[in-house]
């Protein structure tokens, strides 16, 4: 080797040794310029948007993440489809499940059906609507029957909790899941409760069961920071969602007013926006790092090196809320009021973050355009139908919120708040809406598209779209037994991912006319004089009439002075809509209904109505029912409506009656004082531009309801005596205001009260034994002629009640008027009960299993072929239905009817009135009176027709027609 080559390698040598320490070098500082793959992969999540894209096509899905391996494919023919999208596209056609997936619709290609396992099923023309979206409940959390245990909705520690998830207080043994499913509901979102003002996460859950049978298997979309690593990387981030509160609920558990709310909001939010501003600030050095990159002699020479990059900032308390102002959190804001929808319209400008949808939203109608201010675009109103003016900030509450809603471009959702109302009939919370207004389409999908689009899972859930392709919407739908929006519908089958959730469904026949949509009426004077009065329009009587010719009518029910046993068929010519039924013509005079006649036999000679209306012709008006009928008052019982207002205010209240059993009688009172109901009664009234008071009452009145029986408020033993007065009377002095001043005397046995069930027959078992100086009302109970009514829905507490009414009996000779109300489990008793001759009034006349003693109910169809009511009746028992809540009494009118509906036939239309009525008073004890009855004058149809409008009350103790304004 030469020197030349000899001094090249070893220069060579030199080189490479020196590179190699360089390099190690380089390693040892690597921290300072390297940025590590975790890092890389924190920073690119947080700029990716949640949710798929609106330009997602869902017929790319072929198989769904549900799908459960051996489910066979279902091939339903001949059904008339509601879309779900579109205002309600109705597709007349076919329709194929397979993997979990919609495959077909319409026109169903005979290639896509050859397959050994497929289940053929002919819908005979029924109609199928997407799996229902209840978009608020607290199914799992709110769990039933209520127990200690099942109460995981709420947080009491502190306002601000966005740290909290219902997914991990969910249980998976609720009562409700199958009574939900039998209504068809498919999708839930699972909220924590309203006591907090940030209560938390909630969750989307699939409500079919799995052999998994855990909660992570019914969550849909499940966020990735309940399964993933938030770390990794990956293409789909799917919405989270979250629960705010604000108004009432928080501000009474934590004794705080509006102005600490919305500090409580503020402060949060700031607290997550330094945080959101610090990720970013270290995701902008790790972008920069990244986009800049470095020379080879920064590397040789540690040019410019800059300080190790801090790590990405976390916080698992506020790391939530962060994606909320990165708009990954579909928020759910329960917000009644006006000024604080405008306080969190404010917040979400403020802090830049959008809101998915208001909840409760009572006052959302009136302010429309302050909605369209929020940040990031206008928020659904997320509404209940009829449950309003239980709190102060619910007393605006109108049933025309939906159609106002809408027609100011709000999407409308309505929703349950399960379990505060049962929602295996949110289906009649669309059908309300329908009634009071929504337009049909909007109403199907008000409780199918239109929340999954705001859950951000429209892509998948909540449609079945018109489209002749294969589609790839999730297997849900449900199959009816008339049009959705049909008083009564009922699901003949329920599937969730393209698995029957009904092992043996009931069927349930339903009225021709029941099979189209309802024709509902015109609102629009009803609907401006809301919004002209802030949501308390007057409800005085509009006009007074003493002689009126009423044409155009097609039934007549009512009840007789000398027997009021019994409703009376006068004439009913739509007992078969095939036929062309004549109309009829009725005369009153003096508010008296005087004679009717057929129309073709009105002016011949025959005519009995003629000579007294010739006679006086000039004094009659006449007005044109349209198809329409007359049907007597029903009388509403449950509920404190006469005693109570806004239920959560004392002050608008009677009160509380004392327990004897658990608190002294005051001295003032004596042992033998029994509260009366009569005394605290409050009616009606209303000055020029004075707030109306008694709203229940006055919507009861108009919504057909003629008489009240009301017991004293209290959930102890002993609630007193109850009465019975006329809801359209407008003070206690006036002529029959208060019908009866003491009807029954009320007692509750309830395994909810203490002492316990054994110390309260104890009590009952002295009084009734007159081993006590108890009073003359106890005298009349033993003596039979007071009705002792029992609060009552345990079949085992009925059954020792029995055994005590016999033992009674047996000792003192006398036979007791006993009458069981609530009545959850008296189907197991039915034969028991009708021999001993014990009324039962229903409350609610739907069951639900709220409570352990509650849970043996008969649900009715689909789930069994009776319902309770035809379950007693069948037995014998003297059967009445009631109602549980003040402002429900106004559509105890639909209450009948849906009981005639869910009959099979077994329940005519005189035996649904006599349900709400007669049945009602002679079970507590309403004497016959000698005045006639009020009889309510209906529009377009009957009491069961959504079509038809109460637009009168023919008063003959007034002497006059009142037609409502």
């Amino acid at each position: 080797m030469s020197n030349n080559q000899g001094r090249w390698l070893s220069s060579l040598l030199i080189f490479c040794l020196g590179f190699l320490c360089l390099a190690i070098h380089h390693q040892h500082h690597r921290r300072h310029y390297l940025v590590s793959p975790a890092l890389i992969h924190q920073c690119k999540s947080i700029h990716k948007s949640a949710g798929k894209s609106d330009q997602y096509d869902p017929s790319t899905r072929s198989v769904s993440d549900r799908f459960v391996p051996g489910t066979p494919p279902v091939f339903i023919r001949n059904a008339k489809i509601l879309t779900g999208n579109r205002n309600g596209t109705e597709v007349f056609g076919d329709i194929l499940l397979d993997k979990g997936v919609v495959q077909a619709i319409g026109y169903v290609p005979p290639a896509l059906l050859a397959n050994d396992n497929l289940t053929q099923i002919d819908a005979g023309g029924r109609w199928i609507s997407p799996g229902l979206v209840d978009l608020h409940s607290h199914l799992g959390v709110n769990s039933i029957p209520s127990l200690t245990g099942s109460k995981d909705g709420n947080s009491r520690h502190q306002p601000i909790n966005p740290f909290l998830r219902s997914v991990d207080g969910l249980n998976t043994h609720d009562e409700s899941y199958a009574l939900s499913i039998s209504g068809g509901v498919t999708i839930a979102q699972v909220l924590p409760g309203s006591a907090n003002n940030i209560g938390g996460q909630a969750v989307l859950i699939k409500l079919r069961p799995t052999a998994e049978r855990s909660v992570s298997a019914m969550v849909l979309e499940p966020p990735r920071t309940l399964f993933i690593n938030s770390t990794e990387d990956i293409d789909y981030i799917p919405w989270r969602h979250m629960k705010h509160a604000c108004g009432e609920n928080p501000d009474r558990l934590y004794s705080q007013s509006r102005m600490d709310a919305a500090w409580n909001f503020r402060h949060a939010y700031d607290e997550a926006r330094t945080l959101l501003e610090k990720q970013n600030a270290v995701c902008e050095k790790v972008e920069k790092r990244l986009t800049e990159g470095r020379s080879w002699k920064d590397m040789m020479f540690h040019k410019s090196l800059e300080d190790p990059l801090p790590q990405f900032p976390v916080d698992l308390e506020l790391e939530a809320l962060v994606d909320v102002l990165r708009g990954r959190v579909k928020l759910s804001i329960h917000c009644y009021e006006s000024v604080d929808l405008d306080g969190i319209v404010r917040l979400s400008n403020e802090f830049q973050f959008p809101i998915a949808s208001f909840h409760h939203a009572g006052e959302t109608y009136l302010v429309p355009d302050l909605l369209k201010k929020t940040w990031g675009g206008t928020p659904a109103a997320a509404i209940f139908a009829a449950n309003a003016r239980k709190k102060r900030e619910a007393y605006r509450g109108s049933e025309f919120a939906a159609r106002i809603l809408a027609d100011s471009g709000i999407p409308v959702i309505m929703k349950s708040d399960h379990p505060v109302l049962n929602s295996r009939y949110l289906m009649y919370e669309a059908q309300a809406a329908h009634y009071y207004g929504l337009n049909s389409g909007l109403s199907i999908a008000s409780v199918t598209s239109t929340p999954a689009n705001v859950a951000g899972v429209g892509w998948r859930v909540g449609k079945l779209e018109k489209d002749f392709w294969i589609l790839g919407f999730d297997a849900d739908l449900v199959i009816w037994n008339s049009h959705p929006l049909a008083l009564g519908a009922t699901p003949t089958q329920v599937y969730i991912d393209g698995i029957p959730q009904i092992s043996d469904p009931h069927s349930l026949s339903m009225p021709a006319a029941f099979q189209l949509p309802p024709q509902t009426p015109n609102w629009d004077r009803e609907i401006a004089d809301t919004i002209k009065w802030d949501g308390l329009p007057p409800l005085d009587i509009n006009k007074k009439v003493r002689n009126i010719r009423l044409v155009g009518v097609k039934s007549f029910w009512d009840i007789e002075l000398q027997d009021e046993r019994a409703v009376k068929t006068l004439f009913d010519e739509g007992k078969d809509p095939s036929q062309q039924s004549q109309n009829w013509t009725v005369l009153i005079e003096d508010g008296r209904i005087s004679c009717y006649e057929p129309e073709s036999k009105f002016s011949s000679s025959r005519c009995r109505c003629c000579s007294a209306f010739f006679k006086s012709s000039g004094d009659f008006e006449t007005l044109d029912l349209e198809s329409g009928t007359l049907s007597p008052g029903l009388t509403t019982f449950g509920s404190p409506i006469g005693l109570v207002e806004i239920r959560l205010e004392p002050t608008t209240n009677d009160g509380s009656v004392q327990d004897p059993l658990k608190v002294p009688v005051p001295d003032i009172l004596g042992q033998e004082t029994i509260i009366r109901a009569a005394d605290g009664l409050q009616f009606g009234g209303r000055n020029t531009l004075q707030v109306f008071f008694l709203q229940s009452i006055v919507l009861a009145y108009r919504g057909g309801v003629s008489k009240a029986i009301t017991a004293p408020t209290g959930t102890g033993f002993l609630q007193g005596l109850s009465a019975a007065f006329d809801v359209g009377a407008r003070h206690a002095l006036g002529d029959g205001a208060i019908v009866q001043e003491v009807t029954a005397l009320h007692v509750t046995v309830s395994l909810e009260l203490s002492p316990s069930v054994s110390s309260q027959m104890a009590a009952l078992r002295r009084q009734l034994l007159g081993r006590s100086d108890g009073g003359k009302y106890w005298e009349k109970v033993r003596s039979g002629s007071l009705p002792l009514v029992v609060q009552v829905n345990s079949a085992d507490v009925m059954a020792s009640l029995i055994q005590l009414k016999h033992e009674v009996e047996g000792k003192i000779n006398s036979t007791l008027q006993f009458t069981f109300a609530g009545g959850a489990e008296a189907p197991l008793l039915a034969g028991e009960i009708a021999k001993a001759r014990i009324s039962v009034i229903l409350s609610p006349p739907r069951p639900f299993p709220t409570t352990w003693e509650s849970q043996r109910i008969t649900p009715g169809p689909p789930l069994t072929q009776n319902s309770q009511i035809t379950a007693l009746l069948r037995a014998g028992v003297h059967v009445a239905i009631g109602t549980n809540n003040e402002y429900d009494a106004k559509n105890l009118r639909f209450d009948v009817a849906w009981a005639a509906l869910e009959s099979n036939g077994t329940i005519g239309k005189d035996e649904a009135l006599a349900l709400g009525s007669i049945n009602v008073e002679r079970a507590l004890g309403l004497r016959r009176s000698t005045r006639s009855r009020d009889v309510f004058i209906y529009s377009r149809g009957d009491f069961t027709s959504m079509n038809s409008k109460i637009i009168g009350v023919v008063s003959p103790s007034r002497g006059y027609v009142e037609f409502f304004g």
